[in-house]
């Protein structure tokens, strides 16, 4: 039995990220990991970012899948240059 009482709606599940292990050829990660920092990225958000690409060119990026999480600092807010009122 689940803790959802009999004709309750069910509640949604928290989207928490995956983990898993992932083995590379040392020269491979190291390619990955120059790439990533070009691009401003971790070499994990870089994996993420790739593996995303190819399964939408692929027509199987799921229609349900969150767009990857914005990290670091937020945008600037427009602001109006000081003096002019």
């Amino acid at each position: 039995m689940t803790e959802e009482s009999a004709g309750e709606a069910p509640r949604p599940r928290s989207r928490q990220r995956k983990q898993m292990l992932l083995r590379l050829d040392p020269v491979v990660h190291d390619a990955l990991a120059r790439w990533a920092s070009d691009e401003l990225r971790s070499a994990n958000a870089q994996i993420e970012f790739l593996l995303r690409r190819a399964l939408g060119e692929a027509g199987r990026l799921p229609g349900g899948a969150a767009p990857i999480p914005r990290r670091g600092r937020p945008p600037k807010e427009a602001q109006e240059p000081p003096g002019e009122d």
